[in-house]
């Protein structure tokens, strides 16, 4: 296995698929990769429908995967709001690739028999597949194809992300799987055989306050949380926080969920982070972007720059002692568009990070509307958050 990433900004399409992969080419030791990733902006949209077309001119043998990115990542650069393409390309010996596009209509149930799930799909559990994940963010029902791969496949990393810089309305997006443009739904690239991935995702939080059971809640609204209103809860949470915590609190608040149930101790990757969408005003009531379980456990969380860098290099100095480091791995970031010099005003922060804390391996990848990763064995959807998939042998 070998990788290798490029990212081009010519503000002609042709030419910059032309240098970009040139620079795979090179990478790959002048061999034609058996997959090609794109990252292309929305400056090309013009040019969408040329792209496949564009790379077969290239490599006639590749496969293309990729959608449309309002900022892409490449070669280790992430080059945000401006033209670019980047291509990460990957030698991949004794690994099987299969693509699929599907629309919403054609999901199976969740609850269906697993044999329809891979008649769909076209594997079984047994071939211990791996998924990419390329959505749609408007049209597409993301959430319930995650809820069904988790049921049939519980063991497969799934990981990805939602398109970003089409038009803000379904169909909007570019969707890229061999010689095809789709508009919609989603696209997945399923792995078989000598391959692996391993997924680390920074959801960028930290906690305050203590835990606390729900003791009434209906779907997504909790109205009481250890035994006291919602509104009652929040307000003495805010009470006991320093000034700079309080200033955060109007706009950087979100509640995590408790991965598991009867522990002692939790720690900050033990929660699934969800947004705040408001608060009833009568009641006190919070509706939480997620259904909610009476008895769970939840804990208020904080987010800001500081707070996201330090959850980041938390998360990847764990990766980096639970396994040696694989020097001919590849890796894709799928991070939020609200990240990036938006979040740290600086360029290249978390691909820098990772490089700093893991390896210096190829990073490709680009800004997501919506990242798609696991959290304690459970695939879900996620905001501001980054998204690595290391992709290497089997070990």
């Amino acid at each position: 296995m070998r990788w290798a990433s490029a990212a081009d900004t010519d503000r002609n399409l042709a030419a910059a698929v032309e240098h970009a992969c040139e620079a795979v080419f090179l990478g790959l030791g002048r061999a034609e990769p058996d997959l090609l990733i794109a990252f292309v902006s929305p400056a090309y949209a013009a040019g969408f429908n040329m792209l496949a077309d564009l790379v077969r001119r290239e490599f006639d043998k590749t496969l293309l995967f990729g959608c449309c990115a309002q900022s892409v990542i490449g070669g280790g650069r992430e080059i945000e709001d401006r033209p670019a393409v980047s291509l990460t390309g990957a030698l991949l010996p004794g690994v099987k690739l299969q693509g699929t596009h599907l629309e919403t209509s054609q999901l199976p149930p969740i609850y269906a028999e697993a044999s329809m799930w891979e008649d769909t799909l076209r594997v079984t559990a047994g071939q211990q597949p791996s998924f990419l994940l390329l959505a749609d963010p408007y049209g597409f029902e993301t959430e319930t194809v995650l809820r069904g791969l988790d049921r049939v496949y519980p063991r497969a990393p799934k990981i990805g992300g939602l398109a970003s810089g089409g038009a803000p309305r379904a169909g909007g997006s570019a969707l890229f799987l061999g010689s095809r443009l789709y508009h919609s739904g989603c696209i997945m690239l399923t792995f078989t055989g000598d391959i692996e991935i391993d997924t680390i995702v920074a959801q960028g939080c930290r906690p305050i306050g203590d835990p606390m059971f729900v003791t009434v809640a209906h779907e997504n609204l909790i109205r009481e949380l250890d035994g006291r209103s919602a509104r009652d809860t929040l307000a003495s949470v805010f009470e006991h926080l320093r000034p700079a915590d309080q200033e955060l609190f109007e706009g950087s608040l979100f509640l995590g969920l408790a991965m598991q149930s009867g522990t002692s101790e939790y720690l900050p990757g033990d929660f699934l982070i969800r947004s705040i969408l408001g608060m009833d005003p009568q009641s006190g009531a919070l509706w939480i972007n997620a259904n909610i379980v009476t008895n769970s456990v939840v804990q208020f969380h904080l987010r800001d720059a500081a707070t996201s860098a330090y959850d980041l290099e938390r998360t990847l100095t764990e990766y980096r002692a639970s396994r040696s480091a694989d020097t001919n791995a590849g890796v894709l970031l799928f991070s939020c568009a609200g990240r990036g010099t938006t979040l740290y005003g600086q360029s290249d922060h978390d691909s820098n990070a990772f490089r700093r804390l893991v390896a210096d391996l190829p990073i490709g990848g680009f800004f997501c509307a919506g990242e798609i990763g696991p959290v304690q064995h459970s695939t879900y959807l996620h905001g501001f958050t980054s998204a690595f998939a290391v992709i290497r042998t089997r070990q």
